[in-house]
């Protein structure tokens, strides 16, 4: 009788993952168009869909109303903590991700458009190898939660340091310093999860000024906490 009522119960555990696998495959797929060729979209949605089975057996129904409500945010943070897990940025790549940025923006200045790999290789010295491995781990961190960029760094011990609300505030007053079509941008990329492509074709600006202006902020923020 035991054994009936826990293969009953199982089974409808499983139905309910069933169910909401299509959703989870959906927000691996809107996650991978945010990253570069090197993240494999069937990694994100394999990892999504382990979380989402063990969440389904062991949801509770009486505690919470909604199991996608519930589910939404863990799953997608299981996908976060995968992306955490390949190391992308080791104390090396950290200070050559901030040389390019800093190669691309004077070349910008110059020339008005951002620099390929041959020529980031030519203008800092460095194998072009190296840089396309950098600006790799660079792209992949940017989809993180804006907390994580800011412990990235040296800088990380700083802004460890500073209560949540205490950033909270330093980021509305950064915010604050950019135009209100600037702001979209970060709140388009942020907080409705769209790629570089969505947001250009959104705002008619190229996706090269949306990842200056983003990286931009970062900075900003860095700055105004003293990192």
């Amino acid at each position: 009788m035991i054994s009936a009522y826990t293969q009953d119960l199982k089974h409808k555990e499983d139905e309910l993952a069933i169910q909401y696998l299509p959703a989870v495959k959906a927000m691996a797929f809107r996650l991978k168009e945010r990253l570069p060729s090197s993240v494999d979209y069937m990694d994100l949605s394999a990892i999504g869909t382990e979380e989402l089975i063990k969440l389904a057996r062991r949801y509770d129904e009486s505690l919470n109303d909604s199991f996608w409500g519930y589910a939404k945010k863990r799953v997608y943070g299981a996908m976060l903590d995968y992306l955490r897990s390949l190391d992308i940025v080791s104390r090396a790549s950290r200070k050559l991700i901030k040389a390019i940025d800093y190669a691309i923006e004077e070349h910008r200045a110059i020339h008005d458009e951002e620099p390929s790999d041959e020529e980031l290789a030519l203008i800092i010295g460095e194998d072009i190898e190296k840089i396309h491995e950098a600006r790799i781990a660079s792209s992949i961190y940017a989809v993180m939660p804006l907390h994580d960029q800011l412990q990235v760094g040296d800088e990380g011990a700083s802004l460890a340091n500073i209560e949540k609300e205490e950033l909270i505030d330093v980021i509305k007053t950064v915010l604050g310093l950019y135009s209100e079509r600037e702001q979209m941008i970060i709140q388009l990329y942020y907080f409705e999860e769209l790629s570089l492509k969505e947001i250009s074709d959104v705002l008619g600006i190229t996706e090269s000024r949306i990842s200056q202006i983003h990286k931009s902020v970062i900075h900003k923020i860095k700055e105004s906490v003293g990192a």
